[in-house]
């Protein structure tokens, strides 16, 4: 029988310099395997808690109780257990937490236990981390998914949480959709992104990056950055509309104010009903495909609107509105909030639960897109998660920064050594 011998976890970095956890898992068979959890800056109100420990180290931010959590705390309750057990070992984290946000050892600690113990069951059943997690889907819902290469939305110029400027839209992203496969759909992205950066020199626009590797230039308004990928498309010898797309990460929360979303980079702000008419124009003049978090979190009747208005032209997303929770996003399953939903995995905990929600979208016909959080490390999970359940799409900032790369270079070898993988549509 294969069985957990050893946990032990440890404070390091992630790509804003703020502590997270990474956390290693020994098996009696000797495999080895660790994983590392990422941290978000524009967060829902309703996600499961990051344990932070507060006082002076690293301002407030560390994690170091999160860790002790781990070795001294979980560590005794999972040491012996079957790492291939998924459910079973979330269930018991879940449960020796108890409460409704893991608040108690924080999600984060779960988070990596959960992560670690899964990569270390892969290599013990010598099978890629993505046909383990299918393996896994398979024992937790009794169905089976298509695996495939996920779709990339690449976030090229970023405004909101996100950057120090003056757009008020968060993220503007580029869907290769006309590419044949991945390894096109990088190219063509990789080259726009290059062209964008060349015509923001050009304009005398500042090239700096935003946490996600997308540029963070001052701009007159949100059609302005909208504009300037336009033209990067063009540069590339690429069609907007027909080789590549355009989404939109509007994080409305961070601008919804007294019942009021805020553009203040533009001096004006409306309703929910205008801001629907608002982002109606924008998904009828450009060729924009996916919206997401277009209302605030808790915004229920103007989400309504949205989805009444725009839903079936345009990918509506809920990212901060459904916080990869099961229960809250079945709700917005019976109210017809939106059409698709983003999936973190640091936002609810576990694998398991992850992949719960995943299957409760598959079952409702929702489109799945895997996410990275603003702050991110080198772990690479999130590909193998998107290649393992057939998301369809995979959101991973742009094509820079080593955090933000890893993670497509690593579907870049799965499709090397995958040739039956086909790029999701």
């Amino acid at each position: 029988m294969t069985w957990i011998k050893s946990i032990k976890a440890i404070q390091v970095l992630d790509s804003r310099g703020l502590p997270t956890i990474s956390c290693n898992v020994v098996l009696g068979s000797g495999v080895e395997a660790s994983a590392m959890v990422p941290s978000g800056a524009s967060t829902g109100a309703k996600e499961a808690l990051e344990l932070r420990d507060g006082g002076s180290p690293y301002l407030g931010k560390g994690v170091e109780k999160a860790v002790d959590n781990i070795n001294n705390i979980i560590s005794p309750l999972i040491v012996k257990l079957d790492p291939r057990d998924q459910k079973l070992i979330d269930q018991k984290l879940i449960d020796l937490d108890g409460t409704h946000d893991k608040s108690k050892l924080g999600a984060n600690a779960i988070l990596a236990v959960s992560l670690a113990v899964s990569h270390a069951a892969a290599i013990d059943k010598k099978i890629p981390l993505h046909k383990h997690f299918a393996d896994i889907y398979k024992d937790i819902t009794g169905s089976t998914l298509e695996p495939n290469l996920p779709m990339p939305m690449l976030n090229i110029l970023n405004g909101g949480e996100h950057a120090d400027n003056n757009i008020d839209i968060q993220e503007f992203m580029i869907i290769p959709k006309g590419a044949i496969n991945f390894k096109e759909a990088m190219r063509w992205s990789s080259e726009i992104y290059w062209n964008l950066k060349s015509i923001l020199k050009k304009e005398k626009l500042s090239t700096a990056v935003g946490d996600e590797g997308g540029f963070a230039p001052n701009l007159q308004n949100n059609e302005e950055a909208i504009k300037l990928i336009l033209r990067a498309i063009e540069e590339s010898n690429l069609i907007p509309g027909k080789d590549v797309f355009i989404a939109l990460d509007c994080a409305a929360s961070e601008f919804y104010k007294n019942k009021q979303y805020s553009l203040s980079g533009e001096g004006r702000s409306l309703g929910s009903e205008d801001f629907t008419d608002y982002l109606e124009k924008l998904v009828d003049t450009y060729p924009i495909i996916s919206i997401e978090d277009g209302m605030d979190e808790n915004d229920y009747e103007g989400w309504k609107i949205l989805t009444k208005k725009i839903g079936h032209k345009c990918q509506l997303v809920g990212d901060d509105l459904f916080v990869t929770n099961k229960k809250i996003f079945k709700n917005g399953i019976d109210e017809n909030l939106a059409n698709s939903i983003l999936i973190k995995f640091n936002q609810i905990g576990s694998i398991t639960e992850t992949i719960e929600t995943i299957h409760l979208a598959n079952k409702h016909n929702y489109k799945s897109i895997i996410s990275h959080r603003s702050g991110e490390t080198e772990d690479t999970t999130i590909s193998d998660l998107a290649v393992g359940l057939g998301a369809g799409q995979i959101k991973t900032g742009a094509p820079c920064r080593s955090d933000r790369v890893a993670k497509y270079n690593r579907l870049l070898w799965i499709e090397e050594e995958n040739e039956d993988l086909n790029l999701s549509k």
